[in-house]
């Protein structure tokens, strides 16, 4: 069979699975996603073991350190898959809920009722943990739901897709709601953009050159974002010791993601105070500084010049970026030339600054006083994201249920006919 029969063949399978998801009653989805999580605790041995032969083959083939984090399974994580199925399992069932309705001078009740948006196919790198979040958030939104991971997760996956067709077959749903794409050569994802007969929506997670490379081939709608610059801009009237812990939170969790600070901004008036105390609270984690002039004599032995390519850059590691600015106008002109529409935070105590900063920033998520790291469908109440949109259409930031739904118009008449 060629790859593109074969990628067909699946394809089709999900488009006739959709049709009778799309009206498979709550009660079942919730079936579904309870013994998920029964599942997941059951097989924790199998799908260790699998994920350990992936790491191994992974850190043979030299894969880095951030990718490493990405690609591994632990127990914590697996918990984490457990709560988010219990945290869906919770959520309203979106699916036929009329959210506005309005009556016309002619009688007409017009309302706009949410249905699933249908076959969604989902191509990503490492992070295994994707295929559960992914497939257990289309499904409860009524969506099929084709899943290509990458070769270095491949065990990972397998282990995780066979339960998933297990306990949607225990919930009277069909098994191919959800399918893996195994083939893993680059055919395939071409295949599958040009699919659109079938599948309604693409949405690429990984790396730069995966995302632009989905965006150039695919022949359907394309949920996206390139990359992750998130930036910080630590106001004047900044509450110090509170920036502090933000800032490192943001940074040093986990600085592989896409939610990681990037490039810190620095009002001019408290980078003497703020920078030295910074340097100290980061030095434990060796972050590195790519720092300009005006704030390099303020960061200590960790500090290099900054190069112009740093502005924008999405580092990937424990390396900040950080300037000096005259004030919020400067910090936001920064943040539209070099941002990328992620996440942008301030740190403030001003109100009237916050307010503005949070009007005028231009990013899926803005948010004050806060870390950047919460630019999450389960730390935003989602229960869990099948990715983080940029692209504004269909939907801006962390994409939970509600998000991968779409809606019709319905039309209550008692006879009308239009003059």
């Amino acid at each position: 069979m060629s790859i593109i029969a074969e990628i067909r063949q699946i394809a089709s399978r999900a488009k006739e699975a959709a049709a009778t998801l799309g009206h498979a009653s709550p009660q079942n989805k919730n079936l579904f996603l309870q013994r998920l999580s029964e599942l997941i605790t059951v097989h924790e041995p199998e799908i260790m073991q699998a994920n350990r032969l992936d790491i191994q083959a992974a850190m043979a083939a030299g894969m880095d350190a951030p990718a490493l984090d990405r690609l591994t399974l632990n127990s914590g994580i697996l918990a984490e898959m457990r709560a988010a199925c219990g945290h869906v399992a919770d959520l309203p069932d979106p699916v036929g809920a009329t959210e506005t309705q309005w009556q016309r001078p002619n009688g007409l009740l017009v309302g706009k009722m949410r249905i699933p948006i249908g076959v969604i196919a989902m191509i990503y790198e490492s992070r295994p943990n994707v295929t559960i979040d992914a497939a257990m958030l289309c499904i409860k939104a009524g969506n099929a739901i084709i899943l290509r991971g990458g070769s270095e997760a491949i065990n990972s996956n397998i282990a995780l897709m066979k339960l998933l067709r297990l306990a949607l077959e225990h919930a009277g749903l069909p098994a191919d709601c959800a399918q893996l794409v195994e083939n893993r050569s680059h055919e395939a994802v071409m295949a599958l953009c040009g699919m659109d007969e079938y599948i309604d929506v693409i949405i690429p997670r990984g790396g730069e050159g995966l995302i632009r490379a989905v965006c150039e081939a695919a022949r359907m709608p394309v949920l996206r974002h390139f990359k992750g610059v998130c930036h910080a801009y630590i106001d004047a009237s900044a509450d110090l010791h509170k920036a502090l812990a933000i800032i490192e939170n943001s940074k040093c969790q986990r600085p592989g993601v896409c939610n990681a600070l990037e490039c810190l901004l620095v009002h001019r008036d408290v980078a003497p105070r703020f920078l030295p105390l910074l340097a100290q609270k980061l030095d434990p984690h060796n972050v590195e500084f790519r720092a300009c002039p005006g704030s390099f004599p303020m960061l200590g032995p960790h500090a290099v010049q900054m190069r112009p390519e740093d502005c924008g850059c999405e580092f990937h590691a424990k390396i900040l970026a950080v300037l000096l600015v005259r004030d919020m106008d400067e910090a936001m002109a920064h943040i539209r030339r070099y941002g990328s529409n992620h996440t942008e935070i301030i740190c403030t105590e001003n109100y009237a600054q916050a307010m503005r900063f949070l009007r005028e920033v231009d990013a899926s998520m803005v948010a004050v006083n806060a870390s950047s790291r919460f630019n999450d469908g389960g730390q935003l109440g989602l229960g869990a994201e099948i990715g983080i949109s940029t692209s504004k259409l269909h939907s801006y930031g962390p994409m939970g249920v509600n998000e991968l739904t779409t809606t019709k118009f319905v039309v209550l008449g008692n006879g009308q006919v239009r003059d």
